[in-house]
């Protein structure tokens, strides 16, 4: 890996290991609330993905199977082999790319991107392109980068803001429809993130799949309806206890 990853466990020693991964900008707390209601009968184990929370920064610009590359020296070091995944957004594209290429028992998602969106060129990207072409302009073009992208590009570190165009950018779909584990997809309707479309596409392509729909909520479905989320969960993992 040659980066400090930080990550927590706790549960039943004695339970199947179960291994949350949360979105992009976020961090171990956001997971704890499914992670917690899991403890009494496994192990959990939530990790702050490179670049958040206090794990450190990837010193290059990582695509997506660097992640994935991370993940299994991690669970190597922590002993943890057939895992459940559980990932929300970034966190869920991890874990589908993870499960394409190694054993997972389970699969839970959500929203979850998978696929390149291409969309119509908006003004600020006009703007940058015109920027790049203009001689001693780079500091300005700096400056538009932080205050027209997004919320998560604007937050994030040059480095981090290159990851994020990465895994923007990364189409696992061919990837997607390797994976023969049992999945559930649970989403928002009202999710502007990744849209409600997506999940029902993302089913289509998986062996074993269900999308669970959130009515009202949004792409943080799974905290929006706590009480809902973990009963699915429990229900779905039933048979591992």
């Amino acid at each position: 890996m040659g980066i400090n990853i930080n990550s927590i466990t706790y549960g039943n020693p004695e339970g199947y290991d179960v291994v949350l991964l949360h979105g992009w900008g976020q961090n171990i707390e956001m997971m704890k609330p499914v992670g917690d209601a899991l403890q009494k009968d496994y192990l959990v184990t939530i990790i702050d993905l490179p670049g958040h929370g206090s794990s450190e920064e990837p010193k290059t610009p990582w695509e997506l199977s660097d992640f994935v590359n991370m993940l299994d020296q991690l669970f190597h070091k922590l002993k943890i082999k057939n895992p459940i995944l559980i990932g929300h957004s970034f966190g869920g594209k991890i874990s589908l790319l993870y499960a394409s290429k190694h054993p997972v028992k389970k699969l839970i998602l959500f929203g979850s991107p998978f696929k390149q969106v291409i969309k119509k060129t908006t003004m600020k990207v006009k703007v940058l392109k015109t920027l790049k072409k203009i001689p001693g302009i780079s500091k300005f073009e700096e400056y538009a980068k932080k205050h027209m992208g997004s919320t998560d590009y604007r937050n994030a570190s040059p480095i981090m803001r290159k990851i994020l165009v990465n895994h923007v950018n990364t189409d696992i779909t061919e990837d997607v429809k390797k994976i023969t584990c049992p999945t559930i997809i649970i989403w928002g309707t009202n999710d502007e993130a990744v849209p409600l479309a997506d999940a029902y596409e993302l089913e289509s392509l998986l062996k074993d799949a269900a999308v669970i729909e959130y009515a009202g909520c949004t792409h943080y479905a799974y905290l929006e309806d706590l009480v809902r989320t973990r009963k699915i969960i429990y229900n779905f993992l039933e048979s591992e206890r």
